[in-house]
C-alpha cells in the first residue's frame, strides 16, 4: 500500500519529525497546518550532550555545546539535503543554529488548574512541562525520586496541601514498585477527561482492523479493511552491547494494554533503563514487546529499541485508543484473550 496520495515524503517528514502523527485520510491543507509550530514551541535536549551547527548537517561547522535537560526555542524546521539519512528533520534554534531532531524532544510548558479530589481507583494524568521533579514528600527541599518528562502519564490518588509554601501537590502510586508513591507540584500535570480517552472508530468490526509493523521501512500502518488509515514511523529492537533485542516477526495481537507503565530492568550503567510514566502500551507477546510512547529519544526510522516498538507519545495514543481491547478510563490496565491483528515484516 502506498500513502503518497494523502501525504508527501516532505510532509510526512516533517509530520514525525515534530513528534506528530499522521492520518492518511487527512488533507494536504491539514497536514501542513498540523506540521507547523506552536509560538511557543521549545525542545528539551536529550542526549548528555549536543552540538549546535552552522547548518542543519553533522558535517557542519559546530558552534555551540548544549547539555541534557536544557530546554532550547524552537523557532523551524527544515528538512536536511542527505537524502542517505533516516531523519533529515532539524530543528531551527532561535539564531543559534541547528540541532538534529533525534536528540530534542518537542514540548511546550502549559500549567493546569489542579482537581482538589479524585476517584478511588485514581486519574490518569499526562506532564504538561518540560519536565517535573518528583519527591519522597510534598516539598522541594525533599529527596528526589524521579524526573517526569512531558508526555509521560501517571496516576494521581491524592491532591496534598503544602499550606507553608502555598503550594498543591499530586501523589502519584509506582504501578511497578507496588505500595511506592511520590509527589509532583499539581499544576504542571493534566488530567484526561474520558471523553478524550474514549476509543477511535469504536464503530468498525474488529476482524477489519489491522496493523502492519514494516522493519526494513521503520514505519507502523494501520489498516480498516484493505485501508491505510494511519502511518508513523517507528524505532524497533536492534543489537546493544549488552545482546541483541531484536523486534520478533510474524503474527501477534494487541491483547494487554496500559495506559502508563513503569518500565525498568537491568544495569542502568550497562543499557539497562528505570523508566517511570511510559504512555499508551500496547502489548503483543509474553516476553514484553509491545507499542509504546517514547521520550528519551526522537530518532524514529532507525532501529534502537530493547525489542519493543518505539513510538512518537501521540502515535502511541492514537494505536492505543484505536486497538481492542479497549481499556476503561478508570482503569489501570485490560488483558484479554483477543485483540488487534498485528503482522511485523521484514
Amino acid at each position: 500500500m502506498s500513502f503518497s496520495d494523502s501525504l508527501t515524503r516532505r510532509d510526512f517528514l516533517k509530520l514525525t519529525g515534530l513528534g506528530l502523527t499522521t492520518a492518511l485520510g487527512w488533507n494536504a491543507t491539514a497536514t501542513r497546518a498540523a506540521s507547523g509550530l506552536f509560538p511557543d514551541q521549545e525542545g528539551r535536549v536529550l542526549e548528555k550532550s549536543i552540538q549546535l551547527f552552522e547548518q542543519p548537517s553533522l558535517d557542519a561547522v559546530p558552534i555551540k555545546e548544549q547539555w541534557k535537560d536544557i530546554i532550547l526555542p524552537i523557532t523551524g524546521i527544515t528538512v536536511s539535503k542527505d537524502k542517505t539519512a533516516h531523519n533529515r528533520i532539524w530543528y531551527e534554534i532561535s539564531e543559534e543554529g541547528y540541532a538534529y531532531s533525534g536528540t530534542i524532544q518537542p514540548v511546550q510548558t502549559r500549567l493546569n488548574s489542579v482537581r482538589k479530589t479524585h476517584p478511588e481507583e485514581g486519574s490518569l494524568a499526562e506532564v504538561t512541562v518540560p519536565y517535573t521533579d518528583a519527591r519522597e514528600y510534598p516539598n522541594e527541599d525533599s529527596k528526589h525520586i524521579y524526573r517526569l518528562y512531558y508526555e509521560t502519564t501517571h496516576w494521581i490518588v491524592e491532591t496534598i496541601a503544602n499550606e507553608e509554601r502555598q503550594e498543591l501537590w499530586y501523589k502519584l502510586r509506582d504501578d511497578k514498585w507496588k505500595g511506592e508513591h511520590y509527589y509532583v507540584l499539581a499544576e504542571h500535570l493534566r488530567i484526561f477527561s474520558k471523553k478524550e480517552l474514549a476509543p477511535i472508530s469504536p464503530d468498525v468490526p474488529e476482524y477489519k482492523k489491522s496493523i502492519e509493523v514494516r522493519l526494513s521501512q521503520q514505519l507502523v500502518v494501520a489498516y480498516e479493511g484493505l485501508r491505510p488509515i494511519f502511518a508513523t514511523r517507528a524505532a524497533t529492537g536492534t543489537r546493544l552491547r549488552s545482546g541483541n533485542y531484536y523486534t520478533p516477526q510474524g503474527i501477534f495481537t494487541t491483547y494487554y494494554k496500559r495506559p502508563s507503565r513503569h518500565m525498568a530492568n537491568g544495569n542502568l550503567a550497562y543499557n539497562g533503563f528505570d523508566l517511570p510514566g511510559v504512555p499508551w502500551v500496547v502489548y503483543i507477546n509474553e516476553s514484553g514487546v509491545s507499542f509504546h510512547g517514547t521520550y528519551w529519544h526522537n530518532d524514529y526510522g532507525t532501529p534502537r529499541s530493547h525489542g519493543c516498538i518505539n513510538l512518537s507519545s501521540k502515535a502511541a495514543k492514537w494505536l492505543y485508543l484505536w486497538t481492542s481491547p479497549t481499556v476503561k478510563p478508570e482503569k489501570e490496565y485490560v488483558y484479554e484473550y483477543s485483540g488487534t491483528h498485528v503482522e511485523i515484516i521484514e
